[in-house]
This record gives C-alpha cells, structure tokens and sequence, in this order.
C-alpha cells in the first residue's frame, strides 16, 4: 500500500548546507553530512538534496560531494543541480542516487525528460517546478535558475506537458512561500494536482507539522517536503536538524485514511 512521504530537503551553497527565504539570503546552517547521519537516525521516508549554485553558476553537478552523501544515506536520495544531460544522470546513478531532479534543463529542452526517462527509467527522474504568483490575477509563473529568471510558462500547461513526456514525479516548489514557514501555497497545488496523475510532492512554506498534516488530509498520496520546518526549531528558528518522531509520522499518515472515509 502506497503511504504519504515526509521528506526533508536540503540546500547545499558554497557546499555547506543552508537555508533561504524565498530563494534569497541563504543563511549557513550546517554540514549536509553531518545532516544526512542525523537524518538516518530518525528513519526518515526520503530526502532531497539540491545544489543551488551549479545550474546558477553554469558548471556541472560535484560528482565527489554527491558520492560523499550517496555512501553515507541510508534513505532514498533525490540529488538536483547540474544536471543537464541523460549521461550525468547516468554518472550520478552509478554514485548510489536513486533520483535525479531538473529544473531550468527541462524548460531548456523538455525532450531531455524523456530521454532521461529511456535512459534511466521514468521513476527516477523528478521536474522541479519554481513556480510565483504574478502581481496581477490569481495566475502564477514558473522561474528558473534559483527564481532569478522568468520563463513565461503557466506551470500548470508544464506540468501536463512534462507528464505526457515521461516524467516520474513533479515537486512543486512555491518561490514566495519558502522559509516563510506560514503554510502551504494551496491554490497552485490543488490546480495542478488535478491535472496530473503521476506522483506529486509539495515544497515550501511548511511551518508546522499541521501544515503537513493538513496537506495530506487534502492531497493523500503525496510528497509533503520542507526545508526550514526539519532545520529550525522554535521561534527563534535555533539551529536544529530534527524530523517527526514515529508516533508524530503515524498521525500524519492518519490524517489521509481518515480523509477517505
């Protein structure tokens, strides 16, 4: 039976691991391997590392750093950064990845997804969306390269688009909401939720592990991902890598079978 994932996800800059809030002033919180081996004591479903310079900067992903965390997770791993090509995916599968996200190179080239999707098979190859809402109208757009640049894409179009071309799973990852910590952007998940079929997960704006919990009582199956919500602790936003304890999970989970009844 398919269950709810919880899934921490983790911002490597200047290869430490660090915080944003909406993608600007990434503030250092640590080493994301000492992360990882917390990580791994709390059994947690999944975890997403993201290297944001690399597509920024123009240079391929750090094979050496992702080999580095591939040894030390015992989790599935989704690693994004970098990857433009179905033959760095392939190199970075051989590293013990079991995901590999995309960005600005499946808006660069959407056909990548489905050589990708050939290459190394349709469930591991993940499209993260970027999306804002625009100023004017309940319309968003989606952007690429850390937010900084405009596509001119409706993400809900993208998201049917990338389905039909192979992809295994779409993050939806709201630029105005991240580091905020005050909820979830519903509006744009429930749109694109309802026009997609494949695995979704949700990142950015979890504050709370009601919120997570009201996601999943919403959408069910589906990633409920945070960044700032398993680094900070408190409201004074303390430096501390933590996860729900197995009890905390198994009430979330709850939250969906309760919804189907």
């Amino acid at each position: 039976m398919l269950y709810p994932r919880i899934i921490p996800c983790l911002l490597v800059h200047n290869k430490g691991l660090v915080k944003t809030v909406r993608f600007k002033d990434p503030k250092y919180v640590g080493d994301p391997i000492n992360a990882v081996k917390i990580y791994n004591e709390k059994e947690v479903d999944e975890l997403i590392v993201v290297d944001i310079d690399a597509s920024r900067e123009g240079r391929e992903p750090d094979y050496k750093m992702i080999e580095n965390l591939a040894m030390e997770c015992r989790m599935p791993l989704c690693y994004g950064g970098g990857i433009k090509t179905a033959t760095q995916a392939r190199r970075i599968f051989g590293l013990g990845v079991e995901k590999v996200a995309i960005s600005s190179a499946a808006v660069e080239n959407p056909n990548l997804v489905t050589e990708m999707a050939v290459q190394v098979g349709s469930q591991s190859v993940i499209v993260v969306l970027d999306v804002k809402k625009r100023k004017m109208g309940n319309k968003y757009e989606l952007y690429t390269h850390n937010a900084t640049k405009k596509t001119g894409l409706n993400p809900i179009d993208f998201a049917k688009r990338l389905e039909a071309l192979g992809v295994g799973e779409i993050v939806v990852n709201s630029v105005d909401q991240d580091g905020v910590m005050k909820g979830y952007d519903f509006n744009i998940i429930d749109q694109i939720r309802e026009v997609i079929s494949v695995p979704m997960s949700v990142l950015g704006g979890a504050g709370t592990l009601e919120d997570i919990g009201q996601l999943i009582a919403r959408h069910g199956i589906i990633g409920a991902s945070a960044g700032s919500l398993f680094v900070f602790k408190g409201k004074y936003r303390a430096v501390l890598i933590n996860y729900p304890r197995p009890d905390e999970k198994e009430a979330l989970v709850k939250t969906h079978f309760a919804a189907l009844k």
